[in-house]
């Protein structure tokens, strides 16, 4: 029924009943089952689709309290505005901070990847103290800019890249399920080219002499496991995350000596076998549960990786600095990697055996038919570079010529 709205009106009100305001079109008061009495404001949005747009309780506001309500929002659905859009977008972004998105994109994107320890712990560290409070839709293009600026300034341009790639997939994805957001990147944010970024460093057969002796004398200055670590690094071929992420259930000594690593912990998201040449099973640490690398028994898998390496460089450049030998050239572990591609090929391994050592998929027709795993043929190439790595790692500096030649069957 149609009624001016006041006290003595909506008091009579039954049930179900509802009154529509005879002076400000829209306003409404209605009896629930349940006995409240409840105010709203019903209108037509500029797309023409009707909403409803509560006011309030009768008790908590007044009929004349909830009359100026709906007079404002009158107002504004005159001006083409819509008070329930506006309404749930500032709630959207009372919720919607940062901090809130990343967790969501975290906890259904990344659970069970590889690498969602890694960029969790960068969203963490440079991410969140600068950005996380803040609503998503609030963050400009500038501010994402100049969090990138201090990260380039502070942890390097491939640093600054990594946090923009990651920042990026978490947005664009949420990006997906909010039509009301628009992530704030451009095309040229990043710092660094694909091309440039690409390396070429292989370790010298001097330089991985200097690497083996200076992992002796590393002593207290790293974790017990690291020195094991590295070895393992060069003598599998494999990526640093993967090794750090070994566990006791995933290696097999006694039997086939051979570690497996779930599709879930490997880039390509294929299972990957690693046969264990007897000099890494030599090395390797002695787990019967938990993290193989850890520095806290079994709990955690090794992580300082910063600190042990600037140990370990210190300690080659002392070894160097006395035969009047420059500190060794930048490396990284994953150096190692492709150091132990190029050795492979010293030692008569083929190709197509070593790409398989190194779990790079083989792509094209051969990589959809041929499914065989070709253990037997890897853990050859492995032993083989195991032989050549001893060879390198005991002869004499000047020996080169011993250093190149093929490793025997």
């Amino acid at each position: 029924m149609k009624s001016k709205i006041m006290k003595r009106t909506v008091d009579v009100l039954l049930p179900g009943q509802s009154i529509a305001d005879t002076e400000i079109r829209g306003f409404v008061a209605r009896r629930l089952p349940s006995g409240a009495i409840t105010y709203g404001f019903r209108f037509r949005n500029p797309e023409g689709r009707q909403r409803w747009l509560p006011l309030g309780l009768h008790g908590a506001i007044t009929p004349d309290e909830a009359r100026g309500l709906a007079k404002k929002r009158a107002g504004e659905v005159a001006d083409d505005r819509d008070p329930v859009a506006e309404r749930e977008a500032a709630r959207a972004a009372e919720s919607n901070t940062l901090d809130a998105v990343l967790d969501t994109y975290i906890e259904r994107e990344l659970v069970g990847k590889r690498s969602a320890a890694h960029v969790e712990r960068t969203f963490d560290r440079l991410v969140r103290p600068r950005l996380g409070t803040r609503s998503i839709y609030t963050v400009t293009r500038r501010d994402v800019a100049e969090m990138l600026d201090v990260i380039a300034a502070e942890h390097g341009a491939v640093m600054s890249d990594r946090v923009l790639a990651y920042l990026r997939r978490a947005l664009n994805w949420w990006a997906m399920r909010d039509e009301r957001f628009a992530p704030p990147f451009v095309k040229g944010m990043a710092r660094t080219k694909a091309r440039d970024r690409a390396r070429t460093r292989v370790l010298d057969d001097q330089e991985i002499r200097d690497l083996w002796a200076a992992l002796d004398e590393l002593g207290s200055e790293a974790p017990a496991c690291f020195p094991a670590f590295v070895r393992a690094a060069l003598m599998t071929g494999q990526r640093r995350g993967e090794i750090a992420g070994m566990t006791a259930a995933e290696v097999d000594r006694a039997g086939a000596a051979l570690w497996t690593i779930p599709p879930e912990r490997y880039k390509t998201g294929i299972e990957h076998t690693v046969p264990l040449s007897a000099a890494v099973l030599r090395i390797l640490p002695d787990r019967k549960s938990g993290f193989v690398f850890s520095s806290d028994g079994e709990k955690r898998e090794f992580s300082g990786f910063s600190k042990s390496m600037r140990a370990l460089a210190a300690r080659i450049a002392e070894r160097r600095k006395p035969e009047g030998r420059k500190p060794m050239p930048h490396w990284t572990l994953h150096d190692l990697r492709r150091t132990a591609r190029s050795l492979m090929s010293r030692a008569a391994v083929s190709s197509d055996i070593a790409e398989r050592v190194l779990g790079h998929v083989i792509g094209g027709v051969r990589g959809v038919y041929d499914r065989h795993r070709y253990d037997v043929e890897k853990r050859d190439a492995l032993e083989r570079l195991a032989v050549l790595v001893e060879r390198i790692t005991t002869s004499p500096a000047d020996d080169s010529g011993a250093c190149e030649r093929r490793p025997g069957r």
